[in-house]
């Protein structure tokens, strides 16, 4: 069996395979308290570096245990833009080169301790879970074709903010007001992004 990606040493705290060992184990706790979300809650954390280095620690063992069946794997989401606040939920975009890759990675996803939830074909693509505890998200892991338009859609909206500040600004209020609105309906929550979202994706061509 592949080795897990992450180990539980308690139930509240998770360990990484290769955490840098310049983290104390203070800091170590502090580092994984960053990620974590019960099951349809809405919660905002004000962003946190961390984010971006359990990203590159979880891209490199994934990689390494998918190989050449992923051809990319992304930061996308809100955790990936600095200076917004985001629910505290890691979300990679991973490209596939063909359908059938899907069959051969689950397993070991699986192994790693990921949860596959289905297809949500155009809403997301299939989706792939990390629980850090029981009903306690701390990663999604969206799957898509290389050539789906999701995966440059994802890609996309996350550059457009990042080069944009006034848009990144209007998103950060629009997301703390759905916040304070939805706190225990995460669909609402979602469901109040998407005019957004749509309109940067659907001029992100004449802002760029």
């Amino acid at each position: 069996m592949a080795e897990r990606l992450f180990a539980h040493a308690h139930t509240s705290e998770v360990v990484p395979p290769r955490l840098s060992a310049t983290h104390t184990s203070e800091e170590t706790q502090s580092f994984f308290l960053m990620l974590g979300l019960k099951r349809h809650t809405v919660r905002l954390l004000e962003h946190q570096t961390t984010w971006q280095e359990i990203f590159h620690q979880t891209r490199e063992q994934l990689l390494h245990a998918l190989g050449d069946h992923v051809m990319d794997i992304q930061h996308i989401g809100s955790t990936a833009i600095p200076g917004i606040p985001a629910k505290p939920i890691l979300d990679m975009a991973m490209a596939i080169a063909q359908k059938d890759a899907l069959k051969e990675i689950l397993p070991t996803l699986e192994a790693l301790g990921y949860e596959y939830r289905g297809d949500a074909r155009e809403d997301g693509g299939h989706l792939c879970v990390l629980n850090i505890e029981a009903e306690v998200r701390s990663q999604h892991l969206h799957i898509v074709l290389h050539s789906d338009p999701q995966w440059k859609n994802y890609l996309h909206f996350r550059d457009t903010l990042l080069a944009h500040p006034e848009l990144k600004e209007e998103y950060m209020h629009l997301k703390q007001s759905l916040a304070s609105r939805f706190p225990h309906d995460r669909k609402a929550y979602t469901s109040g992004k998407h005019e957004f979202i749509q309109a940067v994706l659907t001029t992100k061509s004449n802002r760029m």
